[in-house]
């Protein structure tokens, strides 16, 4: 018999070091062992370890569990691109590899389109985008 889902949840956590408060928050009343989901999580983010990755948790009726790691949000990709240089200008060689950083968990297989998504991203943060490259239509 095929495993019945019960409760679906995205938690953003910090890669290789879930807090187990945070866990317990949102995962505790559905029975889950949360011990079990920190060290699934924790081992499946270590390469990633000090940003944030949401994991989509999936828990079912005999209280098992399956993760589906996600790629970080865009704006704490800005961020920490952003925290190198102590610039509020984004150069068009960080908005690329933001890019490709978050092109599995786009709706588009393109590049460029990715590029402007993160370059809209930067706008609303209040972020400069260096000239060259432009969130609009063609």
């Amino acid at each position: 018999m095929a495993k019945k889902q019960t409760y679906q949840q995205t938690l953003e956590l910090v890669a290789g070091d879930a807090a187990m408060m945070e866990l317990g928050k949102m995962l505790g009343p559905t029975g889950v062992n949360l011990v079990e989901v920190k060290r699934a999580y924790d081992a499946g983010t270590a390469d990633q370890r000090g940003d944030v990755v949401p994991v989509v948790v999936t828990v079912f009726d005999d209280r098992g569990f399956e993760l589906r790691f996600k790629t970080p949000p865009t704006s704490f990709l800005i961020r920490r691109a952003l925290a190198g240089n102590g610039s509020s200008r984004l150069s068009r060689e960080q908005l690329e590899a933001i890019a490709r950083r978050k092109l599995p968990d786009l709706n588009t297989g393109d590049l460029v389109k990715a590029m402007r998504t993160v370059a809209g991203t930067a706008r609303s943060m209040g972020v400069h985008v260096d000239h060259g490259f432009s969130s609009g239509g063609d």
